[in-house]
């Protein structure tokens, strides 16, 4: 019996990474499986589960945090969502603001970490870790497309939710790039539970002082919980964590725990957070079922992303 377990445990042997000229990308996330290059084989591991989700008829999860968006890597996201490889995006407000903000022309530029913020508050410029947001192509910007097209979206209606509300942003966007306009064309619904924590939000508050305007934020609890009771399995990949992490794995739990997951996350879980834990700790809440695919990588999403995403769509 010790025997037969330890050949077991061993009989995957480390392979040496051998480059060749023109590799593809899936083609070296392929060689990631024997590496044991530490995060590498859950690169690996990930894309398998991925490519199961896809093809077991499972009701696909998106969850990112709104850094991203201010980032290249909205691109490939916005591919995700069109291919309809997900079927139901949570995000924050912050990932709201910034594809509004860049679908209306604000120019959002490349920087570095070590800038001296001190400096850049003088002469008005946000800094996101190594991305540089003039003060002018953020929060004024997005005050004046919010009050642009807000009145024409909820012309004569009694109460909107925050789903439908962003659905009718994105019909607004011409950019091919947006999260919101992906979305609107594959008619995938972007849920955002902390909808006021943000420009976005906080304009709709600003805009309800003055005018008529009634969010139902039940509305999207309602319709949250229908898809996961409507589905026969669920999958998430999980960028990141906070409130948009907590929402996918929080409605899961409703119906026995997510069925695939997959974490890209740099956080650590040594101070109980949410945004640390590891999918093996969602399983003793029930968010994630006991016989459930999972992994977790840690690692940069602007890295890891890329290379998930190259060998699925």
């Amino acid at each position: 019996m010790k025997e037969d377990i330890r050949k077991e445990i061993i009989k995957e042997k480390v392979e040496d990474l051998l480059l060749e000229k023109d590799l593809k990308v899936n083609e070296l996330v392929n060689k990631f499986k024997n590496l044991g290059g530490f995060m590498a084989p859950r690169i690996y591991k990930a894309v398998e589960i991925m490519k199961e989700m896809i093809s077991s008829n499972s009701t696909n999860f998106l969850s990112f945090t709104g850094n991203l968006i201010a980032t290249g890597i909205r691109g490939v996201i916005s591919q995700l969502i069109r291919k309809r490889i997900f079927h139901v995006v949570i995000t924050t407000c912050g990932a709201i603001d910034h594809d509004i903000a860049r679908s209306f022309g604000a120019k959002y530029s490349c920087g570095e970490f070590e800038y001296d913020d001190v400096f850049l508050n003088k002469i008005e410029i946000h800094r996101l870790g190594n991305v540089l947001i003039p003060l002018e192509d953020y929060g004024p910007l997005i005050e004046k497309i919010v009050r642009k097209y807000l009145p024409e979206i909820i012309k004569d209606k009694e109460e909107i939710s925050p789903s439908e509300l962003l659905r009718e942003f994105g019909s607004k966007i011409e950019d091919k790039n947006s999260i919101l306009r992906a979305a609107y064309e594959a008619n995938v619904p972007i849920f955002v539970p902390g909808i006021i924590d943000g420009a976005f939000g906080t304009n709709l508050f600003f805009y309800s002082k003055m005018n008529k305007l009634k969010l139902n934020l039940f509305k999207d609890m309602e319709i949250l919980l229908n898809i996961v009771f409507d589905s026969k399995k669920t999958g998430a990949l999980i960028i990141g964590g906070g409130i948009s992490k907590h929402h996918v794995i929080w409605w899961n739990q409703f119906k026995e725990g997510l069925d695939y997951c997959i974490y890209i996350t740099t956080a650590m879980e040594y101070d109980g957070s949410l945004s640390g834990a590891m999918p093996r700790e969602a399983i003793s809440w029930g968010k994630i079922k006991p016989t459930a695919k999972h992994i977790a990588i840690i690692g940069e999403a602007s890295i890891i992303l890329p290379l998930i995403a190259s060998c699925i769509i």
